[in-house]
C-alpha cells in the first residue's frame, strides 16, 4: 500500500500517461495470448501425459515450454496490470526485471516477482532477523521463507518441495557457491541458473509431487518412452 499511498490521494491522469499505459497493456496481452498460451498448448499436453511413459525429449520439451510460458503469462499480467494502472493515474511498481538473465537463484529471487519476494522479505525474512543473524540462522530463515513461499502458490506438496529446494539452493550460495559462481565468467552463473530453473520448475509445473520426480527422473535417465508417448508420437 505504501508504494500507491500518495498517488491515490493525488492523482494526476494525463493524456500521455494513458498512451503510456494502453502500449503497456497491449504489450503484455501480446505476451500472454501470443506466447504464453501457444507455449502453454506443448507444456499442457505433455504433463497431461504420464510422465512415468513418456520419452525425454518429449518430457524435456514440454518443460522447456513451461520455462518461458509461466514467464510471458506473469510478466504478461504484470505489464497488463501497470498499464491499467497508468490508465488511473497511478503509477505500479515493477514486477520483473529479466529474471531469466540472473547469474545466480539469489539474483533471479531479486529479480522474479519483486511484489512476493518484496512482502517476504519485509514481513517474514528481516523479523525473523534476515541476514544479520549467524550463517547457520540465516540459511534457517532462508528455508522458513522459501518453504512458505512454496505454499503461497498451493497447497500441494510440489510447491513445498519446489520452495524448499529454492531454500536449500539459496543456502548452498550463501556457504560459498556465490562467490565460486563470481570467480568464472558470467555465462556460466546465467548456465548455472538456467538450469537449476529448469529442473525445479519441472516439479513445480508437473500435475503432483510423483508425477514431477518421474518427470524429472525421465529426463535423467534419457528415458526412452512407451509407445504411443515418444515425440514423434505426441
Amino acid at each position: 500500500y505504501h508504494d500507491v499511498d500518495e498517488q491515490l490521494r493525488q492523482r494526476v491522469i494525463t493524456v500521455e500517461k494513458t498512451a503510456s499505459g494502453f502500449r503497456r497493456f497491449c504489450f503484455g496481452l501480446a505476451k500472454k495470448v501470443l506466447i504464453a498460451n501457444t507455449l502453454a498448448m506443448t507444456a499442457d499436453a505433455v504433463y497431461a501425459l504420464p510422465l512415468e511413459s513418456v520419452a525425454a525429449p518429449a518430457a524435456w520439451l514440454g518443460a522447456v515450454c513451461y520455462l518461458f510460458q509461466i514467464y510471458f503469462d506473469f510478466s504478461g499480467y504484470s505489464d497488463m496490470a501497470i498499464g491499467i494502472g497508468e490508465f488511473f493515474g497511478i503509477t505500479l511498481p515493477e514486477n520483473f526485471d529479466y529474471p531469466y538473465l540472473a547469474c545466480s537463484i539469489g539474483e533471479y529471487w531479486r529479480r522474479w516477482h519483486m511484489s512476493l519476494s518484496g512482502w517476504f522479505r519485509d514481513y517474514v525474512y528481516i523479523p525473523l532477523g534476515g541476514s544479520r543473524c549467524r550463517l547457520r540462522r540465516t540459511c534457517l530463515n532462508l528455508l522458513i521463507v522459501f518453504t512458505l513461499t512454496g505454499l503461497w502458490h498451493g497447497a500441494a506438496w510440489q510447491y513445498v518441495v519446489f520452495g524448499l529446494l529454492h531454500g536449500l539452493i539459496l543456502c548452498a550460495e550463501r556457504l560459498g557457491l556465490r562467490r565460486a559462481l563470481e570467480r568464472l565468467p558470467r555465462f556460466f552463473g546465467h548456465l548455472y541458473t538456467v538450469i537449476v530453473l529448469w529442473l525445479t520448475l519441472v516439479i513445480f509445473g508437473a500435475p503432483g509431487l510423483k508425477e514431477g520426480l518421474a518427470a524429472l527422473w525421465g529426463i535423467f535417465t534419457w528415458q526412452s518412452g512407451a509407445k504411443g508417448y515418444t515425440l514423434e508420437e505426441i
